[in-house]
Formats: C-alpha cells, sequence, structure tokens
C-alpha cells in the first residue's frame, strides 16, 4: 500500500498539524474510521482512513506539523512494513523538521547528506549516486508528490516566496528530489509583493504576559486579508434601511405557532434577501482573473462565523434556489458544525459572495474586508430603535439598520454597487417578498 500522505483538506492549506493520532502503531485501521484529527488553516478535522490495514509507521508525532503531500504514516497488509522495513533514510530528517516546528532554524539536515562523506558504510554508498547532483543533461523534471505538490524544503518555500521563483522550474537536489536552499542559489524571479515590516512589541511592565502563537487559521486570515486590501482596490457604499416591515414580519413569525417559522431570524431575511438581490444584480456575483471577469451562474453564499480561532465562511451553495426555510435551516446546521469542528473540507471553498453580520455583537456600522477572489462583502450593523420621521412629518419611535458594501473596483463599478443595494433595500424594506 502507499504512503499515507498529508492530504489537502482546504483550498488555501499548505501545511496541517497533527492535532492527535486516533490509533496507534499496531492497530487495525478499516477504510472509514477516524484516523487523527488534522488541523487546517480553517478548522480541525477529523480525518478517515482510506484503505483497510495495519497502522505500521507513524512519522508525524501530535503535534507536529507537515506540509501537504508529504507522509504521515504507513497502512500495511499483515507483515506488510515500508521499504526497507523501516523509513528511507531521508524520512529522519522529514520527522525533525516537522518535530522542531520552526522554519526560522534554517535547512535540514538532510543537505549535510547530499555531498558524499570521506568513509562510509556500503549500505550508504549504494544510494550516494542517488543524492548526487545530475548533469544537465540528465536532469529531469522536479518530482512532485501525487497531490501535485512540488516537493520542496520550508526554507526554499520561503526563500522562493521572496524572490518570487516558480518552484516548478526548479530541480531538486535533496533527498527525493525535494528542492532545497542550495538548490535556489543564482536563481531569480519576478520581485515578489513586499511584507510589511514586523515591528517588535514594546515592553510593558504589566505583570505576567503572554505570547500565543498563530494557529493555522490566524495565519492565513493574516496573509490573506492583507493580500486583499492591499492588491484589491476597495471602495465602499453604504445604505440605511427602514427595518419596521422586517421587525414586524418577524414578530409575527414567531408568534404563528410554527415551530420552523419561528426559528426564522432577522440574519436568515438579510441572507435571503443579499441572494436574491444578487440574482437581480448579477454583475456582483463575480470574480477578478487575471485579464478576465469570472461571472457565476450560483449565487454560493459565504456566511462569516465567528469562533474560538478565528473567522470562517461557509457556504451555501446554489442559494438562488433555496427558500427562506432552507437557507435558515443550512446556515444553522453549518455554523453549528463550524463551532464543533466538524465541517467537511468543501463546505469552505466556492463562495462567489459573503454577508458579515456584526449586529448581535452591538455594531451599528462597520466596513468588511473582501475575501478574494469575490467581488463584494456585505457589513450587516445592528438594528436600532431611534426617533425617525414619518411620512406625515412627525417624530415617532422606528427601527433602521446600517448597511456597508465593500467592492472590488476592478470587477464592480459604483452604479452596479449602487443598484445592487437598491435592490437589496427594496426587498428587506418589503420583507413578504422573501417569503415567496
Amino acid at each position: 500500500m502507499p504512503e499515507i500522505q498529508m492530504p489537502k483538506l482546504s483550498d488555501t492549506m499548505t501545511e496541517g498539524t497533527l492535532i492527535s493520532w486516533k490509533k496507534k502503531v499496531g492497530d487495525q485501521v478499516t477504510a472509514g474510521e477516524v484516523l487523527a484529527e488534522i488541523e487546517t488553516d480553517k478548522a480541525t478535522m477529523e480525518w478517515e482512513a482510506s484503505d483497510d490495514g495495519i497502522l505500521t509507521k507513524i512519522y508525524v508525532e501530535e503535534g507536529g506539523k507537515v506540509n501537504v503531500g508529504d507522509k504521515i504514516a504507513f497502512i500495511g497488509g499483515e507483515g506488510e512494513a515500508p521499504a526497507d522495513g523501516a523509513a528511507s533514510e531521508d524520512d529522519e530528517p522529514e520527522t525533525k523538521e516537522i518535530e522542531g516546528g520552526d522554519e526560522s532554524m534554517g535547512e535540514e539536515p538532510t543537505e549535510a547528506k547530499s555531498e558524499p562523506a570521506p568513509e562510509k558504510s556500503p549500505a550508504k554508498k549504494e544510494k550516494a549516486p542517488t543524492q548526487e547532483k545530475k548533469s544537465p543533461a540528465q536532469e529531469e523534471p522536479e518530482p512532485k508528490s501525487e497531490s501535485g505538490r512540488v516537493k520542496a524544503s520550508p526554507l526554499a518555500r520561503k526563500i522562493a516566496a521572496e524572490k518570487g521563483i516558480d518552484l516548478t522550474s526548479i530541480n531538486g537536489t535533496g533527498p527525493g528530489g525535494r528542492i532545497v536552499e542550495k538548490d535556489l542559489e543564482g536563481t531569480s524571479g519576478k520581485p515578489a509583493a513586499p511584507k510589511p515590516a514586523r515591528v517588535a512589541a514594546p515592553e510593558i511592565s504589566a505583570g505576567e504576559t503572554a505570547r500565543i502563537n498563530l494557529t493555522g487559521m490566524r495565519k492565513v486570515i493574516a496573509d490573506r486579508l492583507a493580500s486583499s486590501l492591499g492588491p484589491v482596490p476597495h471602495f465602499y457604499l453604504n445604505i440605511e434601511i427602514n427595518a419596521d416591515a422586517l421587525m414586524r414580519v418577524r414578530a409575527e413569525l414567531k408568534s404563528a405557532g410554527d415551530e420552523d417559522a419561528a426559528k426564522i431570524t432577522v440574519n436568515d431575511f438579510i441572507l435571503k434577501a443579499a441572494v436574491v438581490a444578487a440574482s437581480r444584480e448579477p454583475k456582483v456575483n463575480a470574480a477578478f482573473d487575471g485579464d478576465a471577469i469570472i461571472q457565476y451562474g450560483d449565487v454560493n453564499l459565504a456566511v462569516a462565523v465567528a469562533i474560538e480561532e478565528g473567522l470562517v465562511t461557509p457556504v451555501i451553495r446554489a442559494a438562488q434556489n433555496k427558500s427562506l426555510r432552507e437557507i435558515s435551516a443550512a446556515v444553522k446546521d453549518l455554523a453549528g458544525r463550524a463551532r464543533n469542528k466538524r465541517m467537511k473540507p468543501e463546505e469552505f471553498q466556492g463562495g462567489t459572495l459573503t454577508v458579515s453580520n456584526l449586529g448581535s455583537y452591538g455594531i451599528d456600522y462597520f466596513s468588511a474586508i473582501i475575501n478574494p477572489p469575490q467581488a463584494i462583502i456585505l457589513s450587516i450593523g445592528a438594528i436600532v430603535r431611534q426617533p425617525v420621521v414619518n411620512a406625515d412629518d412627525e417624530i415617532v419611535p422606528g427601527y433602521r439598520m446600517k448597511i456597508g458594501m465593500s467592492c472590488d473596483h476592478r470587477v464592480v463599478d459604483g452604479a452596479i454597487g449602487a443598484n445592487y443595494l437598491k435592490a437589496l433595500r427594496q426587498l428587506l424594506e418589503n420583507p413578504s417578498l422573501l417569503l415567496l
């Protein structure tokens, strides 16, 4: 059987953290059984075994980080063991690198093995030719893992990212054709976007403090939002809507005696309205793709959900085909499973627009950052009871809600955004239209 590799459990995942093993070496494993818990950039997920067999070898201990496509375990048949009955020569450095957990410490010890030592045992001599750098005529395309991901050390990836080097064009000289630091010497690429300089936190005398290492999810949040607000030209549109009818219909549903109807919230109305408005103004349901704009047929609604580790955006697919009740049920199911870390990888992927609602936190108004490659994100504030002027010029109590819309100006112009918000306003101020 093949070595078990770190799976790609989300569209942005490049490495995973092995949180816990549910099986130990020597245990019988059945396909479909939970083998381990893996933390991705978006959530901690249970990972099921795909083959029957015996867990013969574990390469990554609990708490270790490993790149997508790198091997983490071996499941074999009765009496079956990894090649040569043990981990290959280049397995040990990978395990050391993972256990160390610090990519900033430089290249892994395997580089020292790429230079033949003066004295070697016969077994080592047999392997030496496979680690010698080939002549240009002998060089073959750089090997990739079964997942299609280029094999490279963490330090090599860091250098490549800083220099803008395409790793697929580099021939690796490390173990198994892995790209290491010396393979990038003298190589240049397109300039990478400058990263913000790290500013050391000032020392403050305030008693005991803690340094909390970033989780994989928080790292991706930091990287993606920084890459969004810089390259993506944001502009912002804002409206205030009359929420009197919305509050009235919501109260009627609660008192109607229908258990399912009573569960429908104001946020459910907002989500349904966001989808219907996108169907009326489809140019917002799009993405920028270099030399083209991709316009989507389905409205895959991403909903921002706060969890302990950060923020996730589970997706309701083809939301334009779902009723208000179905959207209400779907978002409650997704949010509940997101908070309990029981979501499937595909349920985070493929959103075409996002809604973020901070009204329940008492926020009246805010401007959200676009989730690339999407073109818009809605920022929903709290419904506030305040004095308003009615049609008879009388000051009366009323409900108002502020909505912000962040737009990618490469895709959405002001007029398109305004038309979308006009449709959104009409739907939310006449919520009975959403019940049809």
